[in-house]
């Protein structure tokens, strides 16, 4: 068995994210590490609309990330700290459009190891040194300089390693142009190693070090050191030199200090929220910073923002003068989702990468001057601090956001907790349903294969129109003037202004349909029609060409200076602008052998006359390109016969070459009658098409029509679905719109929409733009209350029934009882603060060992809750399964599918454990207003929590803890039937065909598990030999499973088919009942057939088809927010051509991280049996020459590595 790994949707969570000029440009610029990939995303300064220029797969972990410029400079470089045991140094190519590798510095060992620096990353404010840091012993100092010719160099490094040390933050100081100064968090652990009473460790110290690069003498000292508090854990540096007093603030739980080697110290408290039931024994600690400086007066200020671990935002001040420090001022700023990164640009936004959840573009309405948010001063509480013997708690309101405003917001799909893959809508490709989020952030997503359309208007029309086009009035207007609307016997003029408007005196014909509109020269519009062609000029003249008697144009191609038609006896009519405006026909006709459906001229390209070729379609199924030059006028050049009559043609030059060429790949788009889309290159020299690809994409003929996304030239191509075929990061795409059947379109672009498509819909006129290029799912989202955990879904009525717990949290009976408790105590309640939206401040945090957790009823297709039970008693819901009952007497009726949820009461997460689990039977009833409901049935005690839950045989299988069980229904309760208690420590997922089982065990991997019907017994008879940490599994067929485990390993695993046929053939029982265990298991060990390294945890694995016809394939969703597929191979021919090029591949496009392909696909265990199409796919983004070398090595043409690669990803996934 051999797999082909293609990612759909990449990691969308963001691990760290940094700003700064790497493209050179005034424009400052996002770089963004999503775990194995790396991006660029650029923010529009106006709009602040965020959109991605560049994404790169490195094929490592990106640990850290760091921007920094050279002394002078103008443009950021970006240093990165990864898994490969390499410093790599990348600049920004604008032109190309890539990451350039500029340096590449070994020091250590591969993988994230505790001993080898990587996980920290400071650099010198003014660029001269970088230290890259592990979190034990080792930090490394490099000098960063530029040689004669300007180029960057970088020394060798510089240890600063100190044995038995842990470090937890490093960061470069600000000191202007002296000696380099990074500082760091450290804790000493001699003596807490040699001692075993534990006692030492209890009394070890913190302490802040300075550590000062001697430019001089070329190495690192320890310059200084000093004991901070013990719960320290961020730094933050302050700006120094010329800009401010230089230093750091400490960041400790519930209080901040400044730290400088020679002033005093000062400390500020972290205001916590003025929450009735707030904990004041539990710390609050800072979790992300950022600072910025302003130029007021020709003063630089600054100031910073900090966010503590609930997602409050405060801005701190400091007041100085001349470089002395005379305190510091704290005050609550907003409240937002916890970053993992905060970025605050010049342009006035704040960029937020978010922990969980969609990340947030934030732009600033005021700075936090306001005078009635109440600020803390360093020596007010100073003062309190010594007048106590602890440390004084500060409180605060929170308020909705007043000091920021969201203008953007990055969809991210992290954590994906769980994900189903399903055609609820009989639609030609499934939906995946998704649960995202945690806590009062979490959702229910509903991902639709397309692009997001984004409506601007819809307005209906008298009739129903069959064509639209808009068009400029002269050549060189920025904005369409005019929508020209044809109906099947009219035509109608609307002029584009604040509104849209009808207008009469344009020079068109409106009582005839239209065929073509085009403006022609430098300010003239042509208008065909059947009987004839208008030429309107810019003084509303008319000049009028009139078809033959007896004849009438049916098909008609435009350009700026060309037009072609086809007449009715299948005669073809050219014209071309002359320098005087006049519009002259060539002398002669062509006569076609067969009629014409279709015409195509390209656009005229820059300086020249004409557009060289025409390509006319006929009804031979064939596609002729004719020649427009005047020596050789309408005689053909070539042909090409195609699988159905063409029913419309489009010529286009895509930039998908890479911009270094300066100019694209010209195509001829050929839409066919039977739905099918091909795609060929034709020769802007000979006139050949070579090269053809082919794509169904849907049961009606093909309408295709020029639109512009993003700048660049795309074609819109219209059949049962629209679909868009444009270029991103220099490589083609085609996908499907999300958006209803459109029958006609065109480019729109006008003051209000830069770049739009108005398109023709039944008896309606739309206006949409197409925006956020690159993602192939859009998103529809329903709220929830608690982090999601599992989810079924409830065939008959095709609704989901989502299971919801989140520990520590209050649940709303807990804290009504709460709230009346201290309000027995005269504690003052304000209303404002208990009913805080938990949408922006999170559900109230109680102890550890609470839960709040409810089961929820929602219907897809709307995106409705329709039902929310809440759980009470501290009960908490893990698992859930939809069973039809075989004893029940309605057994057949679709209604009396029960739904089963596994819950557990006064669950502890270390170790494992709780005081009851139950199984709660539920019923979908109809409400009396019609709204389907859950109707409680029973509930039964089990003696563990149960985690998997699955309908077997019309019975309920359980695993709860190690045992394993079958429950059937009874009247009262449900009855236990079977168990087994083999399994090693606690079955997390269930799946089964015909009498067998598999279990999946938290820490052991998988577990065949046999059901003897006659003796009524369960025996597990064969085991893996690999303990793996189970997360997801799906059984791909009878003896085979798949599965992923919590340290990012894919594989697959199968039963040895004699076993398989040995155990099913023993009626008996005896051989399984009295088999020896073998290697203190069972007897029998499943096989190892693929072993792949993901680089995040799979949470769920389903044997699905994406397209109609396509392959079968796995898809699996990972945590944070990847989805991929995983294509079998059909034949050993494909298996070896992908295995050369792969190989090929690692060592012609080695990872932009340093790291080895080989080995990263490896990091646990040896890659096997699977192939990364990933790789594979950057064949495309590799010089020509590369690309043509590996070609002759494989033995074929450029255009054939290409075309493979192609058909795997459109054959099986999108």
């Amino acid at each position: 068995m051999f797999l082909y790994n293609i990612t759909l949707n990449p990691t969308t969570a963001i691990n760290q994210a940094i700003y700064g000029n790497f493209s050179g440009t005034k424009q400052q610029e996002l770089i963004v590490g999503r775990q194995t990939r790396l991006e660029l995303l650029r923010p529009d300064p106006n709009s602040g609309k965020v959109h991605t220029v560049l994404s790169h797969e490195v094929f490592g972990l990106i640990r850290s990330l760091a921007p920094f410029r050279l002394t002078g400079g103008s443009k950021d470089y970006i240093v990165v700290g990864s898994d490969s045991g390499r410093i790599v140094i990348l600049e920004y190519n604008p032109i190309k459009n890539t990451f350039d590798k500029v340096h590449q510095e070994t020091y250590g060992k591969t993988g994230c190891r505790r001993n080898v620096p990587g996980q920290y990353l400071a650099v010198d404010p003014k660029g001269r040194a970088v230290m890259i840091g592990a979190v034990e012993k080792q930090k490394l100092v490099y000098i960063l300089n530029r040689d004669s010719a300007a180029n960057l160099t970088i020394s060798s490094p510089l240890e600063a390693h100190k044995s038995n040390n842990l470090n937890q933050h490093i960061v470069a100081v600000d000191v202007g142009f002296e000696n380099p100064v990074f500082a760091c968090l450290e804790i000493d652990y001699t003596e807490a190693d040699t001692d075993s009473t534990g006692e030492a460790a209890k009394q070890v110290e913190k302490v802040l070090t300075y550590y000062e690069l001697d430019l001089g003498l070329n190495h690192v000292i320890r310059k200084w050191s000093d004991v901070v508090d013990r719960k320290a854990n961020l730094l933050v540096p302050v700006p120094g030199g010329s800009d401010g007093p230089s230093g750091v603030l400490v960041c400790s739980e519930n209080f901040i200090s400044y730290r400088h080697p020679e002033m005093p110290e000062y400390h500020i408290p972290i205001p916590r929220r003025a929450q009735p039931l707030e904990d004041p024994t539990r710390g609050i600690i800072i979790v992300a910073s950022a600072v910025h400086r302003m130029r007021v007066n020709k003063q630089t200020q600054f100031f910073f923002l900090l966010q503590s671990e609930e997602g409050d935002l405060y801005k701190v001040t400091m007041e100085y003068e001349e470089g002395m420090v005379h305190g510091l001022t704290i005050k609550y700023f907003d409240t937002i989702p916890v970053a993992t990164s905060l970025c605050i640009l010049k342009s006035g936004f704040l960029f937020v990468a978010n922990e969980f959840g969609n990340h947030h573009h934030y732009s600033f309405e005021s700075l936090g001057d306001d005078p009635d948010d109440p600020e803390i001063s360093s020596a007010d509480y100073m003062e309190a601090e010594e007048e106590s013997d602890q440390r004084p708690l500060v409180y605060f309101k929170p308020r909705p956001l007043k000091n920021l405003v969201l203008v953007d917001e990055l969809e991210s799909l992290s954590p994906l907790m769980d994900a189903k893959v399903l055609n609820l809508a009989d639609e030609e490709s499934p939906r995946i349903y998704g649960l995202n989020g945690r806590g009062a952030q979490s959702t229910f997503r509903i991902l639709n294969q397309g692009l997001e359309a984004a409506e601007l208007a819809v307005s209906e029309l008298p009739g129903n129109p069959s064509a639209v086009w808009t068009t400029r009035l002269k050549a060189q207007d920025q904005f369409h003037a005019y929508i020209v609307v044809s109906f099947a016997n009219a035509t109608l003029v609307l002029s584009i202004g604040e509104t849209v408007e009808e207008v009469t005196d344009t020079g068109f014909l409106t009582n005839a349909p239209t065929i073509a509109v085009q403006q022609l020269g430098e300010d003239a519009l042509i208008q065909v029609h059947p009987h004839g062609i208008r030429h309107i000029l810019a003084d509303r003249r008319v000049n009028e060409w009139r078809a033959p008697n007896g004849q009438t144009i049916t098909e008609a191609a435009t350009n700026s200076r060309q037009i072609v038609i086809s007449l009715s006896g299948g005669e073809i009519v050219y014209f071309e602008l002359d320098n005087m405006g006049q519009l002259n026909e060539h002398q002669e006709r062509k006569q076609m052998s067969s009629n014409v459906t279709c015409l195509a001229l390209g656009e005229v390209p820059e300086g020249r006359q004409r557009s060289r070729y025409l390509a006319a379609g006929c009804d031979d199924q064939t596609v002729r390109i004719l020649s427009l030059d005047p020596d050789s006028c309408l005689e053909a050049i070539s042909m090409q016969a195609v699988q159905g009559v063409p029913s419309s043609l489009c010529i286009i030059e895509m930039m998908d070459t890479g911009i270094e060429q300066g100019h694209g790949t010209q195509y001829l788009n050929i839409g066919l009658s039977n739905g099918i889309l091909l795609r060929t290159i034709l020769d802007t020299i000979t006139g050949q098409l070579s090269d053809t690809r082919t794509r169904f994409i849907g049961a009606k003929s093909v309408k295709l029509f020029k639109i512009s996304i993003q700048n660049q030239p795309a074609v819109l191509a219209l059949s049962t679905k629209p679909w868009v075929s444009y270029t991103f990061q220099n490589r083609l795409f085609l996908t499907p719109l999300s958006y209803e059947m459109l029958e006609y379109g065109s480019a729109f672009v006008s003051e209000q929409c830069p770049e739009g498509v108005v398109a023709v819909a039944g008896n309606t006129l739309r206006i949409f733009t197409v925006e956020k290029l690159g993602n192939i799912f859009n998103q529809v989202a329903v709220p929830l209350k608690y982090t999601p955990r599992k989810f079924a879904l409830h065939a008959p009525t095709r609704t989901f029934i989502v299971v919801e717990s989140d520990h520590a949290t209050y649940s709303p009976e807990e804290k009504a009882k709460g709230i009346a408790q201290k309000e027995a105590e005269d504690f003052e309640i304000d209303e404002d603060i208990t009913n805080l939206d938990p949408l922006q401040f999170g559900n109230v945090r109680s102890v550890s060992g609470k839960w709040a957790s409810c089961i929820r009823l929602i219907e897809p297709f709307q995106g409705q809750t329709l039902q929310v039970i809440e759980l009470e008693e501290n009960e908490a819901a893990f698992s859930v399964a939809v069973v039809q009952f075989r004893n029940n007497p309605h057994a057949t009726s679709p209604m009396e599918q029960f739904i089963v949820v596994g819950t557990g009461q006064n669950v502890t997460l270390t170790p494992r454990s709780c005081t009851a689990g139950y199984l709660r039977v539920y019923r979908i009833v109809q409400g009396e207003n019609g709204v389907l409901r859950l109707d409680f049935i029973h509930r039964t005690p089990v003696d563990e929590t149960p985690y998997a839950l699955l309908a077997f045989q019309g019975r309920l299988l359980v695993g709860a803890g190690r045992a394993l069980r079958i429950y059937d229904i009874g009247k009262k309760k449900m009855l236990r039937k079977c168990e087994v208690k083999t399994i090693p420590n606690c079955i997390v997922s269930l799946h089964t065909q015909g009498h067998r089982i598999v279990a999946t065990d938290i820490q052991e991997s998988v577990h065949y598990v046999i059901y003897k019907h006659a003796d009524n017994r369960l025996v597990v008879f064969a085991d893996d030999t690999i303990p793996r940490w189970m997360t997801a599994s799906t059984m791909v067929d009878y003896d085979t499973v798949a599965g992923g485990d919590k340290f990012g390993n894919f594989f697959v695993d199968r039963l040895p088919n004699l076993v398989s046929r040995e155990v099913d053939e023993d009626t008996t029982g005896n051989r399984i009942y009295h088999e020896k265990g073998y290697l203190q298991g069972a007897a029998n060990k499943l096989e190892s057939l693929c072993e792949y390294f993901t680089g995040d945890i799979i949470t769920s694995i389903h044997r699905t088809t994406l397209l109609s016809g396509g392959r079968e394939v796995l898809l699996t969703t990972s945590l944070l927010g990847s989805i991929s597929i995983y294509v079998p191979f059909v034949s050993k021919e494909d298996v070896d051509f992908f295995q050369m090029l792969e190989m090929h591949m690692r060592s012609e496009a080695p990872p932009l991280m340093g790291r080895d392909h080989l080995l990263y696909r490896s990091f646990y265990i040896p890659v096997r049996s699977v192939i990364d199409g990933d790789l594979c796919e950057q064949y495309n983004s590799l010089s020509a020459e590369k690309r043509r070398m590996i070609a002759d090595e494989l033995d074929r043409s450029v255009a054939d590595v290409q075309k493979k690669i192609e058909d795997m990803r459109i054959r099986s996934g999108f």
